[in-house]
């Protein structure tokens, strides 16, 4: 997930998060302990999803990645994008 992800997730109790990226130009990019470490993985758009199973297919095979569907499109820490990551994370992990 996008930094902004980490830090509100970071907070909350019961929860450990990091952020990566799947572009060659992100700040950090996901690497094969992110994926070990990972019990979910979430995902801003279906095109991340794509990159992650075509760098770590193997590595996917017994681990959810769900996509949220939110534009990659917002500046960091956008309250906007906070209030939906909130949503639709709370929702996949309530039903976990």
């Amino acid at each position: 997930m996008g930094g902004s992800s980490e830090e509100v997730w970071k907070k909350r109790s019961g929860y450990s998060a990091r952020s990566a990226g799947t572009s060659p130009k992100a700040r950090r990019t996901v690497g094969p302990a992110d994926i070990r470490w990972a019990n979910v993985i979430f995902v801003m758009e279906k095109k991340h999803k794509n990159r992650l199973v075509a760098e770590f297919t193997r590595m996917l095979d017994h681990k959810a990645v769900h996509v949220l569907d939110i534009p990659d499109e917002y500046a960091y820490m956008d309250p906007e994008l906070i209030a939906e990551i909130e949503c639709k994370v709370s929702e996949i992990l309530s039903a976990l």
